[in-house]
């Protein structure tokens, strides 16, 4: 029996820092744990496997711009320039893709790519990858926001200028979950974006695509409660896809599940499961 790598990449991750999700570990050893395994990462990971880091300090501050701008599709260069502000000399484009490469295939970053239908009934996509990391604990941490910052608000996104950065720890959140449960299925996952075009710019969090084509779209909400303005782009793709389209879901924070009268099932992320 096969097992795919993105459950063995976060079982390594589980192993190399145990407590990352063990909330009634002291905050101390949660945040030395963290702190050690992206150590690990610059000084071992990928040395172990062929990349000779010259310059780990420009490697951490490009992580850091990488955690901060996730559950977004912040280009690289703009990437590279949130990483060193205000200098010149900042980490060459062909290195940074290196970096980006071997992480990737480790399974510390875990971009989420962009949808491309075959058959595409759609329009104008847009086909940037949305960063996520292997585990938003991570990117908190490379952040430097505490439980308290979030909750306050704080954590600057970069390339982002909408929703909170707690909201894109959330979605990061939901995304690792489903990812796990789709490739249990065999199934794939992506996310939804048309370019703007005169009229409003659809996005949806994530398009599991099953072998048959047949289609969930998920849209995640930090909030408890589900009104029309956040499911209407849901309710426009399925205008789009008909019988192609076999649910609709929005994950949130709420304590019961529920089915809207337009056929949007409302999941709290806390109550998800395979």
């Amino acid at each position: 029996m096969s097992v795919n790598p993105r459950f063995w990449g976060k079982c390594i991750l589980r192993q190399a820092v145990p407590v990352i999700n063990d909330v009634m570990a002291p905050a101390r050893a949660r945040t030395a744990h963290l702190d050690s395994y992206l150590t690990r990462i610059i000084t071992k990971e990928l040395k172990e496997n062929g990349v000779e880091v010259r310059r780990p300090r420009a490697l951490q501050a490009w992580l850091h711009a990488y955690g901060a701008a996730t559950a977004g599709t912040a280009s690289y260069t703009t990437l590279l320039d949130a990483a060193t502000p205000g200098e010149g000399d900042k980490i060459r484009r062909p290195t940074a893709d290196v970096y980006r490469e071997h992480l990737s295939r480790l399974y510390i970053l875990d971009p989420l790519p962009a949808w491309t239908p075959a058959f595409n009934p759609l329009k104008r996509l847009a086909n940037a990858p949305k960063h996520h990391l292997v585990d938003p604990a991570l990117a908190a941490r490379l952040v430097g926001v505490g439980r308290q910052g979030l909750l306050g608000g704080q954590g600057e996104r970069v390339g982002a200028s909408t929703d909170t950065w707690l909201g894109a720890l959330f979605e990061s959140l939901a995304v690792q979950s489903v990812r796990v449960y789709a490739d249990a299925m065999n199934a794939t996952v992506s996310h939804l974006r048309t370019k703007q075009d005169n009229g409003e710019a659809r996005e949806i969090d994530m398009i599991v695509e099953g072998e048959d084509r047949r289609i969930i779209a998920i849209e995640v909400k930090l909030s408890a409660t589900v009104g029309a303005k956040d499911v209407r782009h849901l309710n426009w793709l399925d205008k789009q896809l008909g019988e192609r389209l076999v649910g609709k879901v929005v994950l949130n924070t709420g304590s019961g599940t529920y089915r809207r009268q337009d056929g949007v099932a409302v999941i709290p992320l806390a109550l998800l499961g395979p």
